[in-house]
């Protein structure tokens, strides 16, 4: 090792998070203690995303050993992989190391967390001159590092973006001198509907399928359909806030509903995803723009909803049943927002239940674990608290559409319940981030909550 790199000391989690952060270090070092190889030899067993990970992670160390050759070990084996070097990828990189040597006796003793800061304390007393850093998700670990005078970090490649307050909100509010800015605009109605093209200027570097609006309620709500160099094509949308223009029944009640409801009819749109806080109608519109495409325009053959099992509170064991019966006690928000959307004004309880049963056979609860494989094909897929899915999850799900499918993510990164998951790290966040250029994707974050007074109170106090 040279004085010039660092070495950064990896913990267990942070391999079962990301296998490739082994190769996400540049020109830096890695080292491995040993007990991060038990603990990922004790994990692999299992069908569990942590459990593909820590395989992954043994494959990518035996091509290294293989690639490299096993008497490479004392000296430290490149980081590059065996595809790197068939495409002789240039830049500097690190060498990983494994950790030996037993510790100085100076460190705490016992469990894993523990072996690993004496690890890191015995590279120190060899090599006084080599900086050397712990990355680990755990906080506790980082914390007892730092009494020791380690330098602890979060591992934070895996970050979609620096900071969550600079997420694509999917609109942009206009300012009074819109139209002043652009006097050469062109406009033209065709099939009823109204069409804007301008030049955008230096500041206006909008996505396709973004929403533009006024301060105003009433004032005119625009949406960026098409985008080549700095012309943009706008389209006049359409207002779901009338009664006589509803979705299933449900009006927009507020302008992010309404964008929203926009998003979810759009037959051009096959990517939408939907931020917000409980209570802001996230599940009620995507529902009920489902039923409407494919019970009235039968544009899908059914709705397919799935989310990831994560629990809130304490485990209550195995569920007894089918994949769709273990699956129903998760669909919680599914059953409620039914109950709204499928309320006959006649025929009382017998056609409420006529009802129910007829768009029960349309639509489909799946679970997330058995995606793998999968295509869908003319289905309008609701992928729902999705803030809990990891990066590598979220692509599983997105790449099982097939023709003629609709994906819709819903979720509150405010409530994510995995276990080493941030804001900037969730896979929703991820594909927001990824998805805001793509022409076919629209994303709106819905603020206004249209639950309840209590909700909104509680929401904002608690």
């Amino acid at each position: 090792m040279t004085a010039s790199k660092r070495t950064y000391v990896l913990d267990t989690n942070v391999l079962m998070h990301d296998p490739t952060s082994l190769f996400r270090f540049e020109e830096h070092d890695v080292l491995l203690p040993m007990i991060v190889l038990e603990e990922l030899d004790a994990a692999k067993k299992g069908v569990s995303e942590v459990a593909r990970n820590v395989r992954q992670v043994s494959r990518f160390l035996n091509e290294l050993i293989q690639a490299h050759g096993a008497g490479a070990l004392h000296e430290g084996l490149p980081l590059l992989r065996p595809q790197d070097l068939r495409l002789d990828v240039g830049g500097q990189h690190g060498r990983l190391y494994f950790q030996t040597a037993p510790g100085n006796g100076n460190g705490p003793k016992g469990g894993a967390d523990n072996q690993i800061i004496a690890a890191v304390l015995a590279l120190r007393e060899r090599a006084p001159d080599q900086p050397v850093v712990l990355v680990s998700k755990d906080i506790n670990l980082r914390i007892k590092a730092s009494i020791y005078g380690i330098a602890a970090e979060d591992y934070e490649n895996d970050r979609a973006l620096d900071d969550f307050n600079l997420l694509f909100t999917g609109m942009v509010r206009l300012g009074e001198d819109f139209w002043d800015r652009h006097p050469e605009l062109r406009s033209w109605t065709e099939r009823g509907r109204t069409y804007y093209e301008i030049e955008l200027a230096a500041d206006e570097d909008w996505q396709p399928q973004q929403f533009l609006h006024f301060e105003g309620e009433d004032e005119v709500e625009l949406r960026l359909l098409d985008r080549q160099g700095n012309r943009a094509l706008l389209q006049i949308l359409d207002d779901f806030r009338q009664g006589n223009h509803a979705v299933w029944g449900i009006s927009a009640r507020n302008r992010e509903q309404n964008f929203a409801l926009n998003a979810l009819m759009d037959p051009d749109v096959d990517f939408v995803t939907l931020l917000g806080t409980a209570g802001t109608g996230k599940t009620l519109l995507a529902l009920a723009a489902g039923l409407a495409q494919t019970m009235d325009q039968q544009r899908f053959r059914e709705i397919i909803m799935t989310r990831a099992t994560v629990s809130v509170g304490e485990d209550i064991g195995f569920l007894p049943g089918t994949e769709e019966e273990k699956m129903t006690p998760w669909m919680g928000a599914l059953t409620d927002n039914l109950e709204v959307l499928t309320n006959p004004q006649e025929g009382g309880s017998w056609a409420r239940q006529a009802t129910n049963d007829l768009l029960a056979s349309r639509i489909k609860i799946r679970s997330m674990n058995f995606m793998r494989g999968r295509t869908f094909l003319n289905r309008y897929v609701i992928i729902d608290e999705a803030q809990n899915l990891s990066p590598k999850q979220m692509k599983t799900l997105l790449t099982r559409a097939g023709p003629g499918t609709k994906m819709v993510c819903l979720g509150n990164v405010e409530q994510i319940d995995t276990p080493y998951l941030t804001e900037t790290t969730s896979g929703l966040t991820y594909a927001v981030d990824r998805f805001k250029s793509w022409a076919h994707s629209a994303h709106v974050t819905l603020r206004r909550g249209e639950r309840s007074r209590l909700a909104d109170f509680a929401s904002e106090a608690l």
